[in-house]
């Protein structure tokens, strides 16, 4: 009996020293959160960080996560930053404000850096593709051109640039046979310098495919699809060219890896439907024609697919 009751009281000092030091815990984040609040940041982080490890309780996480980005991005800490949107969106996923937080942040990380490197290094060619990467999202195309080409004039081996220069080509509205022979030599001499290029690739994939060159298609296809395991267009694409050469047997399993990748894609079930139907899977066929009728639908009646479509770097 003694041994009994000794045991207890054990454990119930034990439960007693735990719920005190969960208290204590609590009141250090309230006090963290309350200093960043009041703008005392350098001494809040550090508080932060500990009590972000610790709390329980989901109002408190969320207090505490942003409070820490933002005394993080305050003084300057760019991995503590992350650190605390990583913690946010693991714990608060699809949450708007979180969302809302890492949209800023990031874009806020990415400013701060890009100033750093237009003051640290002006002349690298590093400095002057981000200049060119601005051109691209205004349509200025021949502008882009000629800082990728200056670049590749003075770095001929360049990572990445050849594939931007030959991307921007492409870009442009009615672009002839003469520039897609321009941009797929672009491609490939980026392929030379980075064979891991899954982009270009795909895109020589699908200016083969513009030509009807479908050995060329499955080819380029294929290699993009199998050094980007998730790049779900490649997959689709590889699938389209062998139904195309009536290799339907061929192109169901590209095709279902595509689906997988891409369930709100009704081109990637339709092709995988003619793949079962030619094959002679007629179930699996019409499961597949249904859901691309459905996505359709959806699609038509301005519904979002459950999926965003993939494209290349």
């Amino acid at each position: 009996m003694a041994c009994l009751v000794s045991a207890t009281s054990v454990s119930l000092a034990a439960q007693s020293a735990s719920e005190t030091a969960k208290g204590g815990l609590r009141v250090e984040a309230k006090r963290a959160v309350s200093l960043a609040k009041s703008g005392q940041c350098k001494e809040a982080l550090p508080l932060l960080k500990k009590s972000a490890l610790s709390a329980a309780d989901k109002d408190l996480k969320r207090e505490i996560g942003f409070a820490g980005v933002r005394c993080a991005m305050f003084l300057d800490q760019a991995d503590a930053a992350t650190d605390f949107l990583r913690q946010l969106n693991r714990a608060f996923p699809h949450d708007p404000d979180v969302l809302y937080l890492s949209v800023h942040t990031y874009s806020d990380l990415s400013t701060r850096a890009s100033s750093e490197l237009a003051s640290t290094a002006p002349n690298s060619y590093q400095a002057q593709e981000l200049d060119a990467e601005a051109l691209e999202t205004q349509q200025k195309w021949d502008e882009a051109t000629k800082i990728y080409e200056q670049i590749l004039k003075n770095y001929p081996n360049a990572v990445g640039i050849h594939y931007r220069l030959g991307r921007v080509l492409v870009s442009k509205p009615d672009f002839g046979p003469d520039v897609a022979s321009q941009a797929k030599h672009e491609f490939e001499q980026e392929l030379q310098i980075d064979p891991t290029n899954a982009g270009a690739e795909y895109v020589l994939g699908e200016l083969a495919k513009h030509d009807q060159q479908w050995d060329d298609a499955v080819r380029h296809f294929s290699r993009a699809a199998k050094l980007d395991g998730g790049f779900g267009d490649a997959f689709v694409g590889w699938g389209g060219a062998l139904i195309e050469q009536k290799k339907f047997s061929e192109a169901a399993a590209p095709l279902e890896t595509a689906v997988k990748l891409q369930a709100g894609n009704p081109a990637a079930h339709y092709l995988l439907a003619i793949a079962y139907a030619r094959t002679g899977h007629k179930d699996s066929a019409d499961r597949e024609f249904a859901i691309q009728r459905q996505l359709t639908q959806k699609g038509a009646a301005g519904e979002p697919s459950s999926e965003p479509e993939q494209k290349p770097n």
